[in-house]
């Protein structure tokens, strides 16, 4: 396969599917794609592997695709994590600038930020991503990058995202196994909100839901950052399941159902007609109307937003949604998922689809794509920050290089 500059590769290693994406910068700051490639996965449930083999083989078969597409091997890639076992948690840390000039340097930014990831840690977990969300110089707060300021004291806030040591060796050991090399394990919750959440929402207070197969991962922007973000353990397959369940046919009819004629707001449902519904074992039909399916559908979305509302309650965050909730991912095109979530939450909805981007940019303007698109903005940021005029994009880039160093823990 023939090889191109400054290709840039993101995986997204669904309970579903594999998704791959291949592109390249461009001087306007956009993303080319240049390919792309898509795999059914039977080997990860939940956010979880349970079949390695099968998960290698789905990676092999979506970047095979994307490679013939772009006409570029593929060598390295960012991946997105998701899953259960992801926790976050706000840090501190602070360091003292004991030069007579006082001066702070890049130096100094990677101490505390190293200082702010010294929080005790179980032996089995291991830190993601280490998110600035504010530095303080002595008394002065509320500094995206305080480089090049003067003070005696440096403090900073952070955002950690930690994973479970063993998962993540797993997901590494199959990515490797396909034959490509881990540039950086992303948390797709904050790969796709590079990809949909615009300035103004991060800055405002906006909550992004990535509705995965498995879970639904979500994370809270404000001030520019991530301020909170966790895992629901309720994804689409979920709300599949229940029809299945209740209804006795097949998960794959449910599916279709759930798709075509599923909706869960009561409000938005007439008296349609019946619909058939096959039986499990091909048994006889049996016929129920869509106002049924709302009925099996509704109190699982409403425990999925429940779930997320009160986490952000809890941590006393669910008063910073001045910017509304953003839905994206595969689960989130249910047929009255945005009015419910706009409903629960008090505040504006909208679906996340990927922008700024072009070449194949309509094959991915879907929900589908988010997480995928978000890894290609993400290693793009990762990608050029060290040439470029310092602001939050650099500062990421000191982060980049600390998440090295647990990286070789993986």
């Amino acid at each position: 396969m023939a090889k191109t500059d400054k290709c840039l590769v993101a995986i997204d290693v669904g309970s579903s599917k594999v998704g791959v994406l291949i592109g390249k910068g461009t001087d306007g700051g956009e993303i080319e794609i240049v390919g792309l490639g898509e795999a059914p996965n039977r080997g990860t449930r939940r956010g979880n592997i349970v079949n390695v083999e099968a998960t290698v083989a789905a990676l092999r078969r979506a970047t095979e695709e994307a490679e013939m597409m772009a006409g570029y091997e593929v060598e390295s890639a960012f991946i997105g994590v998701a899953g259960n076992d992801i926790r976050s948690v706000n840090s501190r840390g602070m360091v003292s600038v004991a030069r007579k000039d006082r001066e702070i340097r890049a130096g100094d930014i990677e101490r505390v930020l190293d200082a702010a990831q010294g929080a005790a840690l179980p032996s089995d977990r291991e830190i993601l991503h280490a998110v600035p969300q504010e530095f303080v110089v002595d008394d002065q707060g509320g500094i995206a990058d305080p480089l090049g300021m003067l003070g005696s004291r440096l403090e900073v806030s952070v955002h950690l995202v930690t994973g479970h040591t063993t998962r993540s060796k797993t997901l590494l050991t199959c990515v490797n196994k396909a034959g490509i090399r881990v540039r950086e394990l992303v948390f797709e919750p904050l790969g796709s909100g590079e990809a949909v959440l615009r300035n103004e929402e991060r800055e405002r207070g906006t909550l992004l839901v990535d509705i995965g197969s498995g879970t639904s991962g979500y994370a809270l922007y404000a001030d520019g950052e991530v301020q909170h973000s966790g895992v629901s353990p309720i994804g689409a397959s979920h709300f599949t399941n229940d029809l299945a369940q209740v209804l006795r046919t097949p998960f794959e009819e449910a599916e279709r159902l759930k798709v075509r004629s599923g909706s869960c707001l009561e409000s938005l449902v007439g008296d349609e007609e019946g619909i058939s519904i096959p039986a499990i074992g091909g048994g006889a039909t049996h016929v129920v109307r869509r106002r049924e399916l709302c009925e099996i559908l509704q109190p699982r979305a409403e425990e999925l937003f429940g779930l997320i509302y009160d986490d952000l309650h809890r941590m006393g965050r669910a008063d910073l949604l001045r910017g509304g909730v953003v839905l994206t991912g595969g689960g989130a095109q249910l047929n009255g998922l945005l009015e419910l979530a706009e409903q629960m939450f008090g505040t504006a909805a909208r679906y996340g689809l990927p922008e700024g981007f072009t070449g194949l940019s309509q094959v991915i303007e879907s929900p589908n794509w988010a997480a995928a698109a978000g890894l290609l903005r993400y290693a793009l940021v990762v990608e050029d920050a060290p040439g470029r005029k310092r602001d939050r994009v650099s500062v990421r880039s000191v982060v980049s290089g600390l998440r090295g160093m647990f990286a070789d823990l993986l």
